[in-house]
């Protein structure tokens, strides 16, 4: 991994734009990973894997109707989700705050998962791997990014442009089109590859992970730090 060199004055204002481009980058990749995995388990099974909100909505749409098998299996979707989140919140703090050892488990998880087939544990593992993968970016310079969902970040988008509009200048808002670009990118590559490969393709999604994680290596320790959850 690079050490971050130390610069002050202009030089230091540069750099923080550059780690801002970075992370946006990094931000723009994981949630190109995120779409293909969500589109991949929708296309074939049904299920979302990290769009939450969905599964929540099917939660109480299947409890309204006395569901109840359903609502059972939704509801483990969903508490899954949480502990993936937890685990990979603890995870990354026993790496070190590192990026590229809870990359590479998430990409295990989904080649795992790929090659066993939706109709065992791996719809489970991917909606793991997708509560992990929100421990690997949290902020960039200090603005909130969200990995697996985009409602926030339509939300936080659609404010700033009212602001802009009404003349007030605030910072960051434009950077919300970044994930939110990137997952539907992932969706569209990952609906396709489902018509073709079912859910086989969530391998696909394993290995564009895993090198992720090798080119992550790359990064800063000091500036992945500032990116995971404090």
């Amino acid at each position: 991994m690079l050490p971050e060199p130390k610069y002050s004055g202009a030089k230091a204002r540069q750099m923080f734009r550059f780690r801002g481009r970075i992370g946006l980058c990094f931000v723009a990749s994981l949630s190109f990973i995120a779409g293909m995995t969500d589109s991949i388990s929708f296309m074939v099974t049904g299920d979302f894997v990290s769009f939450m909100s969905g599964n929540t909505t099917r939660l109480a749409a299947s409890l309204s109707t006395s569901n109840f098998v359903l609502a059972l299996h939704i509801a483990l979707l969903v508490a899954t989700f949480v502990v993936g989140n937890a685990l990979g919140v603890i995870a990354a703090t026993y790496s070190g705050r590192r990026s590229w050892p809870l990359l590479f488990c998430i990409g295990l998880l989904l080649c795992v998962g790929g090659f066993l087939g939706e109709n065992t544990i791996a719809p489970i593992l991917a909606v793991f791997a997708m509560g992990m993968i929100n421990a690997v970016v949290e902020e960039v310079n200090g603005l909130p990014i969200g990995l697996t969902y985009v409602t926030g970040a339509l939300s936080r988008f659609g404010r700033g442009l009212g602001r802009a509009i009404l003349g007030q200048q605030r910072i960051g808002w434009r950077v919300q089109l970044v994930p939110w670009s990137g997952m539907l990118v992932g969706a569209i590559a990952g609906g396709t590859m489902a018509h073709t490969l079912s859910f086989k393709a969530m391998v696909i999604s394993g290995v564009i992970t895993l090198g992720v994680g090798i080119a992550s290596a790359a990064i800063p320790r000091s500036w992945q730090s500032k990116y995971m959850p404090k």
